[in-house]
């Protein structure tokens, strides 16, 4: 027997129910891996879709070998925490047999294959996750090549968390591992972002891109069996299989050395993940582009520069001769000759932006927004909607003989806060009939699918209305917060020369609904909520990953916020806070399917499933925090004791 191995692993762009399009980029990715050389050829999770055995439903790999079904392995570890609702199949079961239309029964379970010169263990995605990975038995029962087949999606700083894992399970006992992993949107909240890799005793050899517009790609590393070889037990059941994985004559073959893996800063992965999501749901949808409400904010031009970006790698992925892209930009701006020469140019044919002004907005967020749109190429209207405010308000006033007024004109809270409501609900409505009619007007086919632009932190305290231009389709940006988003505008600035965004970013968030004065903006966003950005970043990490209520949260934020809060100002803000978020909560419901990129997001549909009706009183809990405040001379070395 020879030594040497060559094995491959991919990332497929797989989408639910597209079964033969899922088929043709399996087979597709087996051709490439036999082209490379390999003799195995790994693929992601669910790539099939699930097995039925007795009844029961299971997440399976199939193992084939020339036509015939080596193994049926079930998932035994279910992920079912966060976007995960794995319960829904079965843990595997231990080895059993599985009648076959192709053969007469197939092995069902947890095994190995043991091939002439090697054995190869399973893994599947939250199984290398687990405290208790099945890679640590199989290791020490004298398993050399680990494969995992996982279906593991995007959230900022997560990739390095994968490699880590990875380069672990064959750091501690030796082996090659390699990771296979869904890619694109399956059409939901996320997205899967790749990073097939190789990996050998602890160093990646071979790793693919994390973000791409390839449906298909493949990977592959020639690696030494005899650079992991040891003496371990056999206490593993293991399936003799007549082949092998190398080959005599493999002497002069040679074998991947370690790589660098250079990860994306937290602003290229904006930049580039929710792009990629946005690419797969436009060219899924059938619809001709997109048409966002851009504002001259922070968040609308953050969403417009992520369309600017997807805009960028369509045009790359052309020029380096991609025919798929090709053929479906042709097809969503609906001209087969068509060929993109340039992302400002191709923003111009599929992103229309619109700056919806009332008698509110200052002259500066409509220059600004013209500008950044002038700059991206995007087609831009100016629509002023004081008409349609006024006329709405006419209908309540001849109806109730009441007509509503400002705070600033003397109007009460509730007066006001309909007033910014009204304002806000019709950019939603004209929104979706310029989405609808504006390439009618045109002369063009198709419609527009309508963009979104509330960021995770507004979704946590509920700070925007309920049916306003912040409902849309799908929104790039929902589940990543404005502390992020400054950063990225600030990347875009220099990768994309986006000079206009210096002056988004100069300026303070306003939701301009309230009148000027003089002329100048008097409504800011962290006035209105009662804290900063910053501060609610840290508190939505306190509220989903510590999964800390009104009293915990408290004790936690008196030392972190120490040095620039007493404890009565965090018990003001904590309170503040709770009271927004339980008021607010019942508008998660409704939200607009976002891009899933952060671990506290407070999306109700699927992550983070929660009551959305509370008592807003939160009595037993605030006076516990009260109680603590009394008890405040309770103190050790200025440290405040919560009990």
């Amino acid at each position: 027997m020879g030594r040497k191995v060559t094995v491959a692993s991919c990332s497929l762009n797989q989408w639910a129910l597209d079964f033969e399009g899922n088929s043709k980029r399996i087979l597709r990715s087996i051709e490439i891996a036999k082209s490379q050389g390999a003799k195995y050829r790994l693929g992601p999770e669910l790539e099939i879709w699930p097995i039925m055995h007795h009844n029961v439903r299971y997440n399976c790999r199939v193992l084939f070998l020339n036509r015939k079904v080596l193994l049926i392995r079930p998932k035994m570890l279910m992920a079912n925490h966060g976007n995960y609702r794995e319960m829904r199949f079965s843990a595997g079961v231990y080895l059993t047999f599985f009648p076959c239309f192709l053969q007469d029964t197939v092995p069902f379970g947890d095994c190995v294959l043991s091939t002439k010169d090697t054995c190869i263990g399973t893994e599947m995605c939250e199984e290398m996750w687990n405290p208790d990975s099945p890679h640590t038995y199989m290791g020490l029962d004298g398993v050399e090549i680990f494969t995992n087949s996982s279906a593991s999606h995007h959230e900022l700083r997560k990739a390095d968390q994968r490699v880590n894992l990875v380069k672990s399970a064959t750091t501690k006992s030796g082996g090659i591992y390699l990771y296979a992993n869904q890619r694109g949107c399956d059409g939901d909240r996320v997205y899967y972002d790749g990073c097939a890799m190789i990996a050998i005793n602890g160093d990646v050899v071979a790793h693919g891109a994390q973000f791409s517009l390839d449906d298909v790609e493949v990977i592959s590393a020639t690696l030494d069996l005899e650079d992991v070889r040891s003496y371990r037990g056999e206490l593993c059941q293991p399936i003799k299989v007549d082949f092998s994985l190398s080959s005599c004559d493999d002497i002069y073959l040679p074998t991947h050395q370690p790589v660098e893996w250079l990860f994306h800063t937290p602003e290229e992965e904006i930049s580039l993940g929710p792009a990629c999501w946005l690419w797969d749901y436009l060219r899924r949808s059938g619809q001709a582009g997109f048409l966002l409400p851009l504002s001259g904010g922070v968040d609308s031009s953050s969403t417009a520069c992520i369309v600017h970006s997807m805009c960028v790698l369509l045009c790359q992925a052309v020029e380096d001769g991609s025919r798929e892209v090709l053929q479906d930009v042709r097809r969503v701006v609906g001209d087969e000759s068509y060929r993109p020469q340039h992302p400002r140019e191709l923003c111009g044919r599929i992103f229309t932006t619109c700056y919806m002004s009332s008698e509110n907005s200052s002259e500066d967020t409509c220059s600004r927004a013209k500008n950044l749109a002038n700059q991206i190429g995007s087609t831009h209207m100016n629509i002023n909607i004081d008409m349609a405010v006024k006329g709405i308000l006419g209908i309540f006033s001849l109806v109730t003989g009441h007509r509503p007024q400002f705070r600033a004109h003397g109007g009460s809270h509730r007066e006001n806060l309909a007033l910014q409501n009204v304002q806000a609900r019709v950019r939603m409505v004209l929104a979706y009939l310029f989405a609808q009619l504006s390439l009618w007007a045109r002369g063009r086919p198709g419609g527009l699918l309508v963009l979104g632009s509330a960021n995770v932190d507004e979704s946590l305290t509920g700070y925007f209305t309920k049916y306003d231009c912040s409902s849309a389709d799908i929104n790039p940006i929902g589940g990543i917060s404005k502390t992020d988003l400054k950063s990225f505008l600030l990347y875009c600035v220099e990768q994309f020369q986006l000079s206009a965004l210096r002056g988004v970013l100069a300026a303070p968030p306003t939701a301009e609904l309230e009148p000027l004065t003089d002329g100048q903006v008097s409504q800011t966003d962290e006035a209105d909520m009662g804290m900063t950005y910053s501060e609610l970043s840290v508190i939505g990490r306190l509220r989903k990953i510590a999964k800390c209520g009104p009293f915990s949260m408290f004790c936690k934020l008196i030392h972190m916020w120490k040095d620039a809060l007493s404890p009565s100002e965090v018990a003001q803000k904590v309170k503040h806070f709770f009271r927004m978020y339980s008021v607010n909560r019942h508008k998660m419901t409704t939200v607009t399917p976002s891009y899933h990129a952060e671990s506290y997001g407070p999306d109700d549909n699927r992550f983070d499933l929660r009551p959305f009706l509370y008592n807003t009183r939160w009595s037993w809990q605030f006076r516990c925090i009260d109680n603590q405040e009394v008890c405040q001379p309770v103190q050790t070395s200025q440290t405040f004791r919560c009990c």
